[in-house]
């Protein structure tokens, strides 16, 4: 798809509010990707860096290529993506440690409007899409649930991270920054970005390139053959997701890890039990202003394009 600058730019703010919720641990870009109308655009775009890719780059040359990669489309949005993770990294973990009940209102909201956009996607139902859409919510549940594992800088361990991490990135519902907290890779790698480490950085973004051309043709083929049921099991992971930024929790046990406490096991509560101040109107307003968010990019997404 081809469009002007002012489309491209468009594209590259889609690409900075993903990589915003990519950084949150329990927000998912594939969400603001899907929702912002980008979705599909960007599996389909991924998949045509393949093997044909460069048979069109000996045969046709560099435009070619880079035409049939949608390489404009990808610059694009990954500037957006590099964008945000570089200059909000900081800025998002100061809010996880001195905000979250207000951090995580706001994306809640967020993920509860997307929970009815992308099930709204759904043009049959029937017993399987149902069925479909509960068991990937309680496998979600399932994995929010989990403790993480002791942090690693293994090189090859982080490429792994890398890789997996990428996959829920670009699946709507479950978390990048999450899966790399379970993995125990979460904080390795923000603070790699904050000292500009590029050996890590490197190597995370090697796996991440492996994940991506692998876990993508999936997602394309589901969506061409099934497109009902992967939008029932996005429904459903999205719905799951929401027991991970329920913005109330108590701690129930925690480790040092690299001189740092690091949660281990909390459960969620409602905000007349919590100890400390609920911050109860800020965090309604902040959920609605979420909610409204996602109305606000669905319209947008909806609106013809004139490029």
């Amino acid at each position: 798809m081809q469009r002007s600058f002012l489309g491209y730019l468009v594209v590259t703010l889609k690409g900075i509010a993903m990589g915003a919720a990519d950084i949150v641990p329990g927000v998912s870009g594939g969400t603001i990707a899907f929702i912002s109308g980008i979705y599909e655009e960007l599996i389909t775009s991924i998949n045509n860096i393949n093997l044909s890719l460069l048979k069109t780059l000996q045969k046709e040359g560099i435009a070619a290529a880079w035409k049939q990669a949608n390489g404009n489309f990808l610059v694009a949005l990954l500037a957006g993506i590099a964008i945000s993770v570089i200059s909000l990294s900081k800025g998002i973990s100061w809010l996880l440690e001195n905000q979250p009940i207000l951090l995580w209102s706001f994306f809640f909201g967020l993920v509860l409007a997307s929970i009815y956009f992308v099930a709204k996607q759904i043009t049959k139902w029937s017993v399987v899409i149902v069925l479909a859409l509960l068991a990937f919510a309680a496998i979600a549940y399932y994995i929010t649930s989990l403790p993480p594992l002791s942090n690693t800088d293994s090189t090859l361990f982080l490429f792994f991270a890398g890789s997996l991490a990428i996959c829920a990135m670009i699946l709507p519902g479950i978390s990048g920054a999450f899966i790399l907290v379970l993995l125990g890779a979460y904080k390795t790698i923000l603070d790699a970005v904050d000292n500009r480490d590029f050996k890590i950085i490197a190597v995370v973004g090697l796996g991440a390139i492996f994940g991506l051309l692998t876990f993508s043709r999936l997602l394309k083929w589901l969506f061409n053959h099934q497109r009902n049921l992967i939008l029932a099991i996005l429904t459903g992971f999205i719905l799951g997701s929401l027991n991970k930024i329920w913005p109330w929790k108590q701690v129930l046990e925690t480790t040092i890890i690299h001189n740092k406490e690091v949660i281990l096991k909390e459960q969620n509560i409602l905000p007349m039990a919590y100890e400390g101040n609920p911050q109860l109107l800020w965090a309604i307003v902040l959920m609605c202003i979420g909610f409204f968010t996602i109305i606000l990019l669905e319209k947008l997404a909806n609106t013809p394009n004139k490029e």
